[in-house]
């Protein structure tokens, strides 16, 4: 494994970070506990989870994703041996049955933490990450930013949202925090209150493989810039830089179960796949290895954060960090990003 430490911090943490989000639903309690046991065998000390999870987000499995991390824990007694990351979520038609508004008021935040605590089993979270913005941006499927300010509700509360999160570390319930799904303009945001001695956000949780490169447009930079790291999700664009979709719909898989995840299903996203498995089998390479290694090696990404359903894919997926692209890798996978640009925004 390789290991890096979160920015402006001296915590080490794995490339290589376990997302969770199947747990409790695609992968049962057994399941979930199996993969934790591998990842930590093969040197992964990064988990992530949300009271979110399990996907797609139902009020019958409302956070049984984080329960399931909590049996874990109770179990194995290797809290203090993992680096753990949650998020509180944002607003919005999913997350209807969670809060009904005001999802980071200081009531609403206060109470979220308080929940994932205890199903968590622990009294601190290492990376507590705000899920996605309460104000109209950065949709699935959207491109750019559609909205206008004057059609949203939503009135600049950074600076609460900051203040009681500071609350919370002086607790000790929380060691630091993250955004998610968050745009240029949120990062710059949040970065400049931290000039005024606000905490800082010191990652941000964002889709980036090469289906979808568009965090490199104005995010990485402020990251690179700022001090500030990418915990990057949907490296295999939802199994399809896999390339198991290639001749059709296995069952099972998560686009068969859930087809209302149609992000990367698009008929450009399937034609640069098709592209991106030529490149790998040109390279001697699996289509899932290579995809893997360009989201990790990136100068900006923190941590990769992978996901399984099976114990056979986690063990891939995380022996991908022992793959380093060659120059010839990468710029045929450039070529193919000019002719078909991000196309699964």
């Amino acid at each position: 494994m390789k290991y890096t430490t979160l920015p402006s911090t001296d915590i080490k943490v794995s490339k290589i970070c376990l997302g969770t989000m199947t747990f409790g639903n695609q992968n049962t309690e057994e399941e979930g506990h199996a993969q934790m046991d591998m990842a930590v065998e093969h040197g992964i000390n990064f988990f992530d989870t949300a009271e979110l999870y399990p996907v797609p987000a139902t009020a019958a499995t409302y956070a049984d994703t984080e329960r399931i991390l909590g049996t874990w824990f109770q179990k194995t007694g290797k809290r203090d041996e993992i680096i753990l990351a949650s998020k509180i979520a944002g607003s919005g038609d999913y997350t209807a049955h969670i809060r009904d508004h005001e999802h980071f008021s200081p009531k609403h935040l206060r109470a979220a933490l308080e929940g994932s605590l205890k199903r968590l089993k622990t009294d601190y979270i290492d990376l507590y990450q705000l899920h996605w913005p309460e104000r109209k941006t950065n949709f699935f499927s959207v491109r750019g930013y559609k909205g206008a300010p004057s059609n949203d509700p939503w009135e600049d509360n950074f600076e609460a949202i900051l203040s009681t999160l500071k609350e919370l570390i002086d607790e000790g319930k929380i060691k630091h925090i993250g955004l998610s799904n968050e745009t240029p303009w949120g990062l710059h945001r949040c970065l400049s209150l931290a000039q005024k001695g606000y905490p800082k956000m010191i990652t941000v949780q964002n889709p980036y493989n090469l289906l979808n490169r568009l965090f490199e447009v104005g995010n990485s930079e402020i990251c690179l810039r700022e001090g500030m790291g990418l915990l990057a999700y949907s490296p295999l664009g939802f199994g399809r830089l896999t390339g198991k979709y290639r001749h059709g719909m296995p069952e099972r898989s998560r686009f068969k179960l859930f087809p209302n995840l149609a992000r990367f299903n698009g008929e450009n996203s399937i034609r640069a796949t098709e592209e991106y498995y030529q490149i790998a089998q040109q390279f001697d390479l699996s289509l899932t290895q290579m995809a893997l290694a360009f989201v990790t090696d990136q100068p900006f990404v923190t941590s990769n954060i992978i996901g399984a359903t099976n114990l056979k894919q986690l063990e891939e997926n995380i022996r991908s960090v022992e793959t380093t692209l060659p120059k010839e890798v990468l710029k045929a996978i450039d070529a193919v990003q000019e002719k078909i640009p991000n196309p699964a925004p």
